[in-house]
């Protein structure tokens, strides 16, 4: 009996305890000033094991989708140029980027002058592109949203290091 009251009491803790750690994780730091067509339920659709690949030669995204040229050469704090390129798209006018920091929860802006950025015609094989100037924070794991005129189009994730 003592033992069937140490498994049962065993199984409660751990229970108990991992509930707590999905309580922990699923708190998210949003900025006021971010775009209000940004949900937290859009960073719920992160898959974080679907990591971005290279392709085309010096691009890290997902191909046939979104790409960076850029992205592979991260220096954390410090502004730098992304050329951003995205397919599957007609007549597209704006861009906003949001990355979310796994580790911290945190959502930031990252291009340098500010959330959104007006996209222009089509370059390299893509149907829209845009130049832009990027400061990542911090390193870490980075999930990069991108929305298209307000409407959520796809999740870069990568590994940005020092």
């Amino acid at each position: 009996m003592k033992t069937l009251g140490l498994i049962i009491s065993c199984m409660l803790f751990m229970m108990l305890g991992c509930s707590s750690n999905k309580t922990e994780e699923s708190k998210v730091t949003l900025p006021e000033e971010m775009p209000s067509f940004v949900k937290e339920s859009d960073l719920k659709k992160v898959d974080w094991d679907k990591k971005a690949v290279r392709f085309n030669g010096n691009m890290i995204g997902n191909e046939n989708k979104s790409g960076v040229i850029g992205a592979d050469m991260p220096s954390i704090n410090i502004n730098q140029k992304w050329m951003w390129h995205l397919w599957g798209i007609e007549n597209p006018n704006n861009l906003t980027v949001i990355a979310f920091h796994r580790e911290t929860g945190t959502v930031h802006r990252i291009l340098t002058t500010g959330w959104t950025i007006e996209l222009g015609g089509k370059n390299n094989g893509a149907d829209a592109h845009v130049p832009s100037s990027v400061n990542i924070p911090k390193a870490g794991e980075w999930a990069i949203l991108l929305y298209i005129d307000g409407k959520l189009f796809d999740i870069i994730v990568c590994e940005i290091s020092e």
